[in-house]
């Protein structure tokens, strides 16, 4: 019962992370475009966030059931701690450097890592189906989607007084920030119960994956506290580094990535990063622009965290295990 309290609190400091680092997938292009003051934008993440994870539950099925295989038993219990500790760890470092990387594919790779450091096993066609290939295909789709999106405006809007223009997307950006935190909340809130499942099941206190009532309440709330702190060092990054938005631009991304969102939680179950679809989408409208709208040495920064993440995650999970097998 001790070491399921601790890997609980270990979830819960993730999903705190969690919420900080990406806050501003949801807000940032509001705030950059001022859609919406930073307090107003937090709250409504916040509140996003809270509602969305109440239907997330294909994604946290894929994580808790279609990621590793563990048998019942403290070594597994051990496998699932050290596993968040990779998550987290990772998450801190990406937040200090101020670099959107994915804090679900950071999840999953220190599932991968400690799971094969403790022998146990790794169903890798998950991971290829339901982890990489969306990771490749979600950032393209969000890119096509944004570009075409910010042209269909451009086209429909080309008679329109600019300002106009501007402010009344201005006021549907609180719509589609909404909308984007609400996505946001379905897809990690819902990683987090998914792994706290799994950690109730290997330890013997559950029998089958279903998420337990106070699960979706803690869960949402700790991601709701930790997007209310913010994340002012990514939301420079994802509202002002890739490009300098305006409110249009900032609706189509927005609008897009939540689309995007929507069909990979509640149509496939798939857990896709936040950060991936919503960068790519603001660089997506930002090229509709010019190419040289885009500062592409950003996104090449951000391009390496993104590759980075799974196997760093990992590693950082796999040596926790190594430690914590002398340590115990």
């Amino acid at each position: 019962m001790v070491a399921l309290v601790l890997v609980i609190t270990l979830a819960m400091a993730f999903t705190f992370t969690n919420g900080f680092h990406d806050s501003a997938n949801a807000i940032a292009t509001s705030v950059s475009t001022r859609a919406l003051t930073l307090r107003s934008a937090l709250l409504m993440a916040a509140v996003g966030n809270l509602l969305g994870s109440f239907f997330g539950a294909k994604v946290a099925s894929t994580v808790g059931e279609g990621i590793i295989a563990l048998d019942v038993g403290s070594d597994a219990l051990l496998v699932v701690g050290c596993a968040l500790v990779g998550a987290i760890a990772w998450n801190l470092i990406t937040w200090w450097f101020g670099l959107p990387s994915s804090s679900s594919h950071a999840l999953v790779g220190g599932m991968v890592g400690a799971a094969l450091a403790g022998g146990m096993t790794v169903l890798w066609g998950g991971v290829a189906t339901r982890v990489i290939l969306p990771m490749i295909v979600s950032p393209a789709v969000g890119f096509a989607l944004g570009s075409a999106a910010m042209v269909a405006i451009l086209w429909m809007f080309r008679r329109s007084s600019p300002s106009a223009t501007s402010r009344g997307f201005r006021r549907a950006q609180t719509c589609s920030a909404a909308a984007m935190a609400f996505g946001h909340g379905m897809q990690d809130a819902a990683k987090t119960m998914g792994i706290v499942v799994l950690a109730l099941v290997v330890s013997g206190h559950q029998a089958d994956y279903t998420i337990p009532l106070w699960c979706y309440f803690l869960t949402a709330t700790v991601l709701a506290v930790g997007t209310a702190t913010g994340g002012m060092r990514i939301m420079r990054t994802l509202g002002r580094k890739i490009i300098e938005l305006d409110p249009p631009q900032g609706f189509a991304a927005e609008a897009t990535a939540s689309a995007v969102l929507y069909v990979a939680s509640i149509g496939l179950g798939a857990p896709v990063s936040t950060t991936h679809v919503i960068s790519s989408a603001i660089m997506g409208v930002g090229a509709t622009k010019r190419t040289t709208a885009v500062r592409w040495g950003t996104a090449g920064n951000m391009l390496a965290a993104w590759v980075t993440t799974l196997p760093a995650a990992a590693a950082v999970a796999a040596l926790t295990y190594v430690v914590a097998g002398v340590v115990l």
